[in-house]
This record gives structure tokens, sequence and C-alpha cells, in this order.
């Protein structure tokens, strides 16, 4: 029997078992923001955590140039992409994923959407023409927050939450701590010879922050876990976006949403590339379930919060860890 060593280029990154799935999981519900009923879908969307928007109004020029000129800067040399790096948390990285251990097959760059800071750093990412890609960080950042201000209020409408904009002023508010992340996933020719075992581009985690918003291209990878513990792959589609509910969202709906645990595994011949929206509140915003959403006699499941002390928390974990389980009030409480 012959063994197949392990590639010596994988030697330091994360390899897991799967079964070969089905084919791509058709569960994923899909709400369309000019149905009238869109409030009422996107609520029970929420319940399942994850879930797609088509008519959501963003350009699609918008999402062509800035995947464009991303792919531009990530097939740049290496010495080259170093420039905008180390990320403090914000540049660009490779490799590493946060200060604690986690690895994945995977280079990033990770942008505040204060424009000024974002402004910064596209110097650093861009040095001959910095400009082009602000204004393509710009114009995409800006649409989709737009819209994902519109899903929050369409989520306040199907629970009957006033005002309105409970959720989406956190988002709107000029103290948001938001951030904006574009990832690349390189194809990995090796896989072919890991007999079974996959590579790990970005390890399964949940999301911290309120919302986020997901738009790839038509590369698949993004996985995500099922309540039964099932792994099972998302379907791509480049002209939609994919909305996860995040661990601060999950909170103030007192555990009615969920946040889903997700991954993205890297392929052997094609390239992913993600843009993705953290819609988070401001840093002292105090994070608990909506009083509106506690029945009579009802107790939160959460201990409160500011979003700066689970950020802080967050950060010091690692991605796979149970980020909320130290906020869970105990039974006894």
């Amino acid at each position: 029997m012959v063994v197949l060593s392990l590639p010596a280029a994988l030697d330091d990154y994360s390899l897991i078992q799967t079964r070969k799935p089905p084919g791509l999981f058709p569960g994923i519900p899909v709400v369309d923001l000019s149905d009238p009923d869109a409030k009422t879908l996107i609520a029970e969307a929420c319940e399942f955590g994850i879930f797609k928007v088509v008519n959501h109004g963003v350009p699609v020029e918008f999402m062509n140039r800035l995947e464009a000129e991303a792919l531009r800067f990530f097939n740049l040399p290496q010495s080259e992409k170093d420039r905008a790096g180390p990320p403090d948390p914000f540049g660009y990285g490779s490799k590493r994923i946060g200060p604690n251990g986690d690895v994945g097959w995977i280079e990033y760059i990770l942008l505040n959407t204060n424009p000024e800071v974002i402004s910064h750093k596209s110097f650093s990412i861009f040095q001959e023409n910095p400009e082009i890609f602000r204004s393509a960080v710009d114009c995409y950042v800006s649409a989709v927050k737009k819209m994902a201000c519109e899903v929050l209020e369409l989520v306040a409408d199907g629970l009957e939450i006033k005002p309105r904009n409970v959720l989406s002023k956190l988002l709107r508010d000029e103290k948001s701590d938001s951030c904006f992340r574009l990832n690349y996933y390189p194809p990995c020719p090796e896989l072919q010879a890991l007999n079974g075992r996959n590579l790990v581009g970005f390890g399964e985690h949940t999301d911290p922050q309120i919302i986020s918003v997901l738009r790839s291209n038509n590369t698949s990878g993004l996985q995500i876990c099922l309540r039964d513990g099932t792994w099972v792959t998302v379907p791509p589609d480049q002209t939609s976006f994919f909305i996860n509910v995040g661990d601060s969202l999950q909170v103030m709906s007192n555990g009615r949403f969920k946040s889903v645990k997700h991954r993205v595994l890297a392929d052997h011949t094609k390239s992913r590339i993600s843009m993705i929206y953290f819609g988070g509140p401001p840093l002292s915003e105090k994070i608990a379930p909506l009083p509106s959403l506690l029945a009579e006699g009802e107790e939160s499941n959460y201990k409160e919060f500011s979003w700066w002390e689970y950020k802080r928390s967050a950060y010091k974990s690692r991605l796979g860890d149970d980020r909320l389980g130290l906020f869970e009030k105990s039974a006894s409480q």
C-alpha cells in the first residue's frame, strides 16, 4: 500500500477529512427584497442564520470593479503586497488569521469603513493609483451598507419592533465599528495529493458583529454547519449577497436568531475571492436582548455587555471557540 506524504508546502495548514457531499446544499433561504412579504421572509430566514438576497439594488458594476481591483492587488509579487502589511489589524495579511495561531490558505485585506482609514490604507495597497482602489471600495461599501440597513429595517418590520431603525441606526452611527474584508483563496494544486482530505482556507467560526454581508465570485468553498452538526456547501452566486446573522444579533434576539458557524475550504483548480462587509455597532453600545422581543416573564439568556467588551474577548480567542458561551447566563441565574 502506497501512502501519499503531505506536500511540504502544506505542512503548516489545517487539513480536515470530509465526506463528499451529495451536492450543493439547496436549503439556503432566498429573499427577494422587492417582495411585499420580504419582512416576514427575512425574519424567518434569520432564524436559520444565513440567507441569500436578490434584487438587492447594489450595482453589478460596483461588484465587478472592486473584484478586478482586488485581483490586481493579489496578483502582485509577494514583496509588493507585503508593503501593505502586516495587519494591525487593518492592512494586508497572509496565512495567519488573527493573533492566536489560526492559519488558513488565504490572503486578505482588512479595512476600517471609516473613509479616512480606508484612504490611508489604500495608499499602501496601490501606491501608483490609490484613488482608483479607494473609489472602488467606497462605492461598494456605501451601496452594501445601505442594503444591509434596509435588511435590518425589514427585520424590525417583520418582528413588529418600533422604531424600525432600532437595528439599522447602529450601522449608520458615525461611530459604528464596522469593517470590510477582501479574502483571496488561491488555487492549491497539491490538494489532489491529499487523498480525501480538504485544506482549510478560513477555519470554522461565527461572525461577532450584528450582520455580515458576503459576495463572492462563482467558486464554491463556503460551508455552513447545520443544527445537527453536518457541514454543507453553499452554492455560489456572484450576483447575489449572502447575509449572516452575527453573534450580536443573536443576543439582541435572545437567541431566536442564530449565528451560524461557517468555514471556507480551498479548491485545487480555482481561486475564490470574497468581499465581506461586517456591520458593527459603536464600541460603547450595550448589547442585550431587545425588551420588545421578550415575552412577559421571559428572562434574558445573555449577560449584558458592550460591543467593545465582546470584541476584545473575541480578539483574544481562537476562531473556533464558543465566543458567546462566556456571556450566556447559566441555568441557575
